[in-house]
């Protein structure tokens, strides 16, 4: 069985390519925003009507964009060996680009902080990043989705105003009088045309909410659109759309949600598959918990158990394998599948650790969580598009 396995040519220089891809959409954005309002009035960051919070934070022993690098160092995969890691480590990585998405916004807020945006009705100003004109207008009282918001900001590439994306690249509107709570929505080619040009509909939204009837502290849903695929004979697993929740209760932040792989496949049949998952992590001991599911991509399903227990990372490898290889040694198939098993356990220091092996009491704690967590519906995501107002 040498030379098959497909979880394998997920390299870390794929990976990383992924990685680079979001962070110049990030640094992009934030630059911009931050250039924006040089000419305003500074004000004390404790005036602002900014909320001073827009994300909750995911312990990095589940969000961890090196996770795979890290993986790999700790020891020689054999060839004909499937590790749980090869999967478990990718949804590392795949978290942390729904986490860079939301620590974005938060940067974006800081940067707008110190400046008094309440004062502001309209900016126009050429953008040093893009050296093109960009219009900015702080509303108060405006609508979106059937609510009435406190404040809403919207930043527009002036050129690109009669485009079919009205040009936009920012929108923000928040709650800061009653309960926190707002939406941003990012579309970084609008933001900086030079560095984002290879990502034209890359756009993302967060939704953030303080307290409610959750049983949350803090909570907030990520939804991404649009990233760029590689091809699939550079990158099978590159990822196009996410969506990701996540809530903070005390020390304990659930995690849920999908990634979109259009062109993935494993050794034959379907192509197309989502990394559905839910993990709890405990953000003081940074240490985490996650079961993963491998759900094609067009199901429309949001069964829990037809997601991670049917389409669990175990039966999806074995179906396929046992396909080609009806006659296949289960001792050879044991050692193929080894570290498949669910859930995932994790920590900051090492990564992944095991798969189905606890390694103490701690984790377990987190592991009774699971159950009542459960991802999107794969065809729902797969599909996804983020909008402007």
């Amino acid at each position: 069985m040498k030379g098959i396995n497909p979880v394998k040519t997920i390299t870390k220089t794929q990976t990383m390519k992924t990685k680079v891809i979001f962070i110049l959409l990030a640094l992009g954005t934030f630059s911009l925003i931050f250039t924006s309002c040089e000419n305003t009035e500074m004000v004390e960051p404790e005036t602002s009507l900014l909320p001073d919070k827009f994300s909750v934070a995911i312990p990095s022993s589940l969000s961890n964009a090196n996770s795979v690098a890290n993986g790999r160092a700790s020891g020689r995969i054999k060839e004909d060996t499937l590790r749980g890691n090869d999967i478990y480590l990718h949804l590392n990585t795949f978290i942390a680009v729904g986490d860079g998405a939301a620590q974005l916004v938060e940067d974006i807020i800081e940067g707008i902080r110190k400046y008094k945006i309440d004062r502001i009705q309209t900016l126009t100003y050429t953008s040093e990043e893009d050296n093109r004109t960009k219009n900015l207008v702080v509303l108060a009282d405006a609508t979106f989705e059937g609510q009435v918001w406190d404040y809403q900001l919207t930043l527009t590439d002036a050129d690109s105003e009669n485009a079919e994306d009205g040009g936009k690249a920012l929108q923000i509107f928040w709650n800061k009088r009653a309960q926190v709570k707002g939406i941003a929505i990012v579309k970084p080619y609008n933001c900086n045309r030079l560095e984002n040009n290879h990502a034209k509909d890359a756009t993302f939204r967060i939704d953030y909410t303080e307290g409610g009837s959750s049983g949350y502290d803090a909570q907030m849903e990520v939804s991404i659109s649009g990233l760029p695929l590689e091809s699939p004979l550079v990158n099978l697993f590159s990822v196009n759309t996410l969506k990701m929740f996540v809530g903070k209760k005390g020390d304990v932040v659930d995690v849920m949600g999908n990634t979109n792989h259009p062109n993935a496949f494993l050794f034959s049949g379907n192509v197309g598959y989502n990394w559905a998952f839910v993990a709890a992590g405990n953000d003081v001991k940074n240490i985490g918990v996650a079961e993963v599911g491998l759900p094609p991509s067009n199901l429309n399903e949001t069964d829990r158990d037809v997601l991670l227990k049917q389409n669990s990372i175990k039966n999806v490898l074995t179906t396929a394998i046992t396909n080609i290889w009806p006659q296949i040694d289960q001792n050879l198939l044991n050692a193929y599948l080894v570290n498949t098993a669910a859930p995932g356990y994790f920590d900051n220091k090492t990564g992944f650790l095991a798969g189905g092996t606890s390694p103490g009491a701690d984790w377990d704690v987190l592991a009774s969580r699971l159950g009542a967590l459960s991802p999107y519906n794969p065809s729902v995501v797969s599909n996804l598009v983020v909008t402007f107002k």
